[in-house]
């Protein structure tokens, strides 16, 4: 999927996932925490695409999530697609293609996802606020890359970049600083998992299953038959998934903060039939 579906969908899955949380758990949210959280989980369910590079010194090219800091972000991204085809290059079997790049490896993967979900909880039960004002820089600057990918591509990566530096100042102001923020990470690893599986309906799939071999190949791309994929970029993405992300995360909001306008809703549905 394209970057703009890919944030839409993170956001939409943790909305839905807080929402559920707080109506069958009991586990209620202040809205700052959830926006926080659906920002966070947008962001990392750009994460993944870090390893489609670009052009680094003419800044120009890549996946949405690579623009996003302008040519810095590009030279993470080249970085990150070096190191993910030298791992496929060392642990590819024999029936595993020859790549020329790194895109939808490593970083396509489970193992990757757990990865940065426990080094972002990590990181936050260490160094506390600190760690989390970093965390919602970086994530912030993806999901308003993603969210809302035409401004963004009009406003620059200088705007993005001073935006998601407003957003988590605001974060680390409101925020109270002597907790570990467990749910940062979790929040990101749930986003890199979405990214997975919206990558599986598109017609290349991912290796969601290394570094499980199968067949004398470890790198085996698994998704749904073509016939019934979604076209990048096509209708499906753009038309059907995205307005079914978004009418989730609408009533989800609405489900937390607003259950009276929802229950309005219902009853005005029934008086009318």
């Amino acid at each position: 999927m394209m970057g703009p579906s890919h944030a839409l969908s993170g956001a939409s899955v943790w909305l839905a996932g807080s929402w559920a949380l707080d109506h069958f758990a009991g586990y209620a949210q202040s809205p700052l925490a959830v926006a926080v959280g659906a920002t966070v989980c947008a962001g990392g369910a750009l994460l993944p695409d870090l390893d489609l590079s670009g052009k680094v010194t003419r800044n120009q090219g890549g996946a949405t999530v690579a623009r996003t800091f302008g040519v810095f972000s590009l030279f993470v991204a080249e970085v990150v697609e070096k190191v993910s085809l030298g791992v496929y290059t060392a642990t590819k079997l024999s029936r595993d293609p020859r790549r020329t790049n790194g895109h939808r490896t490593l970083t396509h993967t489970l193992p990757f996802a757990g990865l940065v979900g426990w080094g972002t909880t990590t990181l936050c039960a260490a160094y506390g606020k600190w760690a989390v004002v970093a965390i919602v820089f970086f994530m912030a600057g993806l999901a308003l890359r993603g969210l809302f990918d035409s401004w963004a591509e009009r406003a620059g990566w200088v705007i993005v970049t001073l935006s998601a530096g407003v957003i988590a100042w605001f974060t680390g102001a409101n925020l109270p600083g002597d907790r570990g923020y467990p749910m940062l990470g979790f929040a990101v690893g749930v986003g890199c998992v979405v990214h997975l599986f919206g990558d599986m309906i598109t017609k290349n799939g991912v290796p969601i299953l290394w570094p499980i071999p199968m067949g004398r190949r470890m790198w085996r791309m698994v998704g749904v038959p073509n016939g019934m994929a979604v076209k990048v970029g096509g209708r499906g993405e753009t038309m059907v998934l995205r307005s079914i992300f978004t009418v989730v995360a609408v009533l989800a909001v609405l489900g937390m903060f607003a259950p009276h306008a929802l229950r309005e809703l219902d009853l005005e549905k029934w008086a009318g039939g």
